[in-house]
């Protein structure tokens, strides 16, 4: 085999390659052999049928998997002979190949970058830590409770207020004609939870017990298309008023939620809160790494593999922008292309970076996920599907690049627990809302290629109103 270096500028390289014709017919007898041992045709016992018959009828098929095989084996080796690291798998062209001629075909790749890595004993890092608020977890006890609540027939006379559930008879009309859905009786409403088109329950708070009146509104602009921005009028006739009581906080309370106390339900609370707190903090920890990583690791990308990030990260943006324009953050709907183009390049030279450089921490450091992780992860992943368990094993079994996502992101994970292991990290106590910010200049916070920018707002009440069903 004949391998000449046509390429070597950057991190680009290719490779002119010539097979010779005896190495590939070599091959070809040898698999046209192999064959014969078991193959069948009419005249012939099995296993007795000549090399040269089989040439003939099977000739075309196994020459393609001789060249296959050829042409895998030979770009490896020429991988190895060169000392060569590929970011991606290399590009083969076929240049010549003619029946009883050398095989001729060029390799391009694109090689690891040269990385010089930091000492990771000297990097300073901050843990916030967020200490129990007992006052959150009796607020988060009372909204389950309110979670619980139930409605009695009112015991004096008044009109509805917010709160109030009521069973009313209802028919809607646009334009004078009535429309599918706009109709029903002994409807139960709960004034106050949003669940009806804006306005309508507000109007409905006041009216009193056999009431009948009509009620103005406009359908949202995101509502049906057939309705969106027009108006409507429903007849409205109040049935039934409620009061609403929340559950007393006991024992039995406790039990719905499928604990044995209140104290125990407090107690798994806490737990959760403080298991979903820690995991916030981790991951505010893990971005303020890859931010001083990303700083203090300088090095040329693979053109490559840069360009084929960013167009990922571009035509998820037209795709999003295309199917779900509510989903674009607000401060780039006045943007041209231009601008966000560019400012989406940095987000992929990070990415990429990130990638490159995690992988490389990995490489040093001998840090792999094992076979019992990921076997884990394909378990864990399958459960979420339940019912088609079987279907997602042979997923993962039978598509390695499906095997490699998933893969990756516990790879990462190790990768930034072996850094945090040697950094020189101190604790410092914030309250919820300091931990729940995030600084605008750290918008990727992984190496994660698939993963693409995100405005990382959290909701301070989502975490403190957080219910815990232990059922």
């Amino acid at each position: 085999m004949e391998i000449t270096e046509t390429k070597n500028e950057s991190l680009k390289r290719a490779y002119k390659i010539i097979v010779p014709t005896a190495d590939i017919e070599s091959r070809m007898a040898s698999r046209l052999g192999e064959i014969a041992r078991t193959a069948r045709m009419p005249g012939f016992r099995p296993g007795k049928v000549p090399v040269h018959l089989l040439r003939k009828t099977h000739g075309n098929a196994v020459m393609g998997e001789v060249l296959e095989q050829t042409v895998s084996e030979s770009s490896q080796s020429a991988i190895s002979e060169n000392d060569l690291r590929p970011v991606a798998q290399p590009k083969i062209e076929i240049d010549k190949f003619e029946d009883g001629e050398d095989l001729e075909y060029t390799m391009e790749l694109e090689i690891f970058p040269e990385i010089t890595l930091a000492d990771f004993s000297s990097l300073k890092l901050e843990r916030l830590k967020v200490s129990s608020n007992e006052e959150k977890i009796d607020a988060t006890i009372q909204q389950i409770a309110a979670s619980q609540k139930e409605s009695i027939p009112l015991e004096v006379k008044r009109n509805i207020e917010e709160g109030d559930v009521v069973v009313i008879d209802f028919l809607g009309r646009v334009n004078g004609e009535e429309f599918e859905g706009g109709k029903a009786e002994g409807y139960s409403l709960e004034i106050g939870s949003g669940s009806f088109i804006p306005g309508f329950e507000e109007q409905i708070t006041g009216h009193g017990l056999d009431e009948a009146f009509e009620i103005n509104v406009t359908f949202p602009e995101d509502y049906k298309e057939e309705f969106a921005g027009k108006d409507a009028v429903f007849e409205v006739v109040v049935k039934e008023i409620r009061e609403t009581i929340p559950a007393e906080i006991n024992d039995e309370m406790a039990k719905k939620m499928g604990v044995e106390s209140v104290d125990e339900l407090r107690k798994n609370i806490r737990e959760s809160q403080a298991q979903e707190l820690n995991s916030i903090s981790r991951m505010r920890l893990k971005r303020d790494l890859l931010d001083i990583l990303d700083k203090e690791h300088k090095f040329e990308l693979p053109e490559g593999i840069y360009e084929e990030q960013f167009d990922a990260i571009w035509a998820e943006f037209e795709r999003r922008r295309e199917d779900n324009p509510d989903q674009i953050d607000e401060d780039d709907k006045g943007k041209s292309d231009e601008e966000l183009k560019a400012q989406y390049r940095i987000i992929a030279e990070r990415m990429v970076r990130l990638g490159l450089l995690l992988s490389e921490i990995g490489r040093v450091n001998e840090v792999v996920v094992s076979p019992e992780e990921l076997n884990r992860a394909v378990m864990q992943e399958a459960q979420r599907h339940k019912g088609k368990e079987k279907e997602i094993f042979a997923y993962y079994k039978d598509n390695s690049q499906a095997l490699q996502a998933l893969q990756s992101p516990l790879l990462e994970d190790k990768v930034v627990d072996f850094i945090l292991e040697l950094a020189d990290i101190s604790e410092r106590e914030v309250t919820l809302e300091e931990l729940m910010e995030y600084p605008e200049q750290s918008e990727i916070n992984t190496g994660d290629a698939n993963q693409q920018k995100s405005k990382k707002r959290k909701s301070v009440k989502k975490i403190s109103s957080k219910k815990n069903k232990s059922d």
